[in-house]
């Protein structure tokens, strides 16, 4: 192990407890998706459809420097934001991470990396326990102390040649930091770790694509591993969404395969990572259709379940102890091709070209969902892809005016229960508060939707594109504005506080 970064600044701002009353601030958003069970319910949250009008910016944090650069056309920010202790934490695209006051916006510390790191890709993020912020940069895991920013421990020797990169928000529980790689490369392909959160030493490893198929190994590709955090269970397990294989249309129709366990949920012991069970929502795939986004727990009609999804536009529901489909509901715009890679591996492919697929790959859910009551509520982008040739690896972008939509299920049937179209792509996942389902624009604006009818109840501009989660803490929503630049008018990137105002 070696030390990667250093702490570039301890401010001595010192909030107290004055500062914080005085704010009006309030309330925290302790992991990346609100709690273990990754429901993104903001749960003592006083936003509801009756104030949230009344919502007004608090703070902005702007980035500088080199921290500002747009990392591979997806911008500076797309993390998302921790509140423990009256404390925001978050980490850029260049995996440098900020210690924020809920309350002012000041910077209480900051750590940047060692400028030979690799920047992205990301979405990044840190997990906040126990007075401890763990973070990782592109080759290594690190943890800091959450008061001051001085590294505690950093571990680069986790990655073998070909296993890809880091760019996952970790999972931090019962003394195990989870991570996840990326962009694998055969015959490496992505993995799946545990730490040790004492020390950073691994406990175990799980590959996600352990026998390579031929057509991405004459390519030299291959990917699999893990975006999005994973869901840790009462249980005992871990559970991941997983990448797509990588491949092209080519090599799908001469060399088909499962390509396990890509464009799944696995399901993992968690203290040993052996595999319980998983479930492959694509096999074959070749259009890009992570089955990324987090793992959910909930219960439906008492029984324990998992709801997962992903860039193939299909909400799906997995009994929590076997895997077993309870239901599937696709969302967001489909053009008829969900099961070209299906057709392709039972060897009745008619596919030619030019072939044009939607959702394409960057459709479907892109971004977190979010779960309270009896209702999923999720957020697609409809993106349609073309292929020109058979060779392409995902094709390219049709050109066509992009747009989305935000959709309600039910838990139990998976019904649709109210679908709300918006103009621009929903990049920032779907988050409730009370009775209210928020969510942000790549154009730069947060919305917020009544959660029974879907009515649009608020909106408010923001002073740049967003493509990040928000966290909601207390009577405060955070939102990283740092998303590539849209449109004229937009300022720097910027962390970004709206506040209900004092009782």
């Amino acid at each position: 192990m070696m030390a990667l970064a250093v702490v570039a600044l301890i401010s001595v701002t010192g909030i107290g407890n004055a500062a914080v009353a005085a704010s009006g601030a309030s309330g925290s958003w302790p992991y990346s998706n609100g709690d273990l069970s990754n429901t993104r319910d903001a749960v003592g949250s006083t936003i509801t459809s009756a104030n949230v009008s009344t919502l007004k910016k608090a703070w902005t944090f702007v980035l500088k420097g080199k921290s500002t650069k747009n990392v591979g056309g997806y911008g500076t920010l797309a993390a998302n934001p921790i509140v423990v202790n009256s404390i925001v934490f978050m980490q850029d695209l260049h995996s440098n991470v900020y210690a924020l006051s809920l309350a002012t916006g000041n910077l209480e510390w900051s750590y940047f990396v060692n400028k030979k790191e690799k920047s992205g890709p990301g979405p990044n993020g840190v997990a906040v326990v126990d007075g401890v912020v763990y973070g990782a940069t592109p080759f290594a895991v690190f943890a800091l102390n959450a008061t001051t920013g001085h590294q505690l421990w950093s571990n680069d020797k986790l990655l073998k040649k070909g296993q890809g990169s880091f760019g996952i928000q970790p999972q931090v529980a019962n003394g195990r930091v989870y991570v996840a790689s990326q962009y694998g490369l055969v015959p490496g392909g992505g993995v799946l770790l545990a730490l040790n959160a004492t020390n950073g030493k691994r406990i175990w490893t799980f590959k996600t694509v352990p026998k390579p198929d031929e057509g991405a190994q004459s390519l030299g590709l291959g990917a699999g591993g893990a975006w999005e955090t994973p869901l840790v269970s009462p249980d005992g397990s871990v559970t991941f969404g997983i990448g797509n294989p990588y491949q092209t249309m080519a090599s799908a129709i001469s060399n088909p395969g499962k390509l396990l366990y890509t464009d799944s949920v696995v399901k993992l012991n968690a203290a040993t990572g052996k595999l319980r069970w998983y479930y492959q929502a694509v096999s074959n795939d070749f259009k890009d259709y992570d089955m990324q986004a987090s793992p959910i727990s909930t219960t439906a009609n008492g029984v324990p379940v998992i709801i997962g999804g992903g860039k193939m536009g299909t909400v799906y529901e997995m009994n929590a102890a076997t895997g077993k489909l309870m239901w599937k509901t696709p969302v967001g715009a489909h053009d008829g091709h969900d099961n070209d890679s299906t057709k392709a591996l039972s060897g009745n492919s008619k596919m030619t070209v030019p072939y044009t697929y939607e959702p394409g790959a960057l459709g479907g859910i892109l971004t977190n969902m979010a779960v309270a009551g009896n209702t999923v509520y999720v957020v697609t982008c409809n993106f349609a892809f073309r292929f020109t040739n058979t060779d392409q690896v995902n094709g390219l972008n049709v050109g066509k005016k992009i747009s989305g939509d935000v959709e309600a299920l039910n838990v139990v049937t998976g019904k649709v229960e109210w679908k709300t179209p918006v103009d621009s792509l929903p990049l920032g996942a779907a988050t409730v508060s009370n009775n209210l389902v928020f969510t942000t624009l790549v154009n730069g604006e947060l919305l917020a939707l009544n959660r029974t009818t879907g009515a649009i109840a608020f909106t408010q501009q923001l002073p740049r594109a967003t493509n990040s989660p928000i966290a909601i803490a207390g009577n405060t929503v955070i939102i990283p504005a740092g998303g590539p630049k849209y449109g004229k008018g937009m300022g720097p990137a910027q962390i970004v506080a709206y506040r209900l105002p004092p009782a």
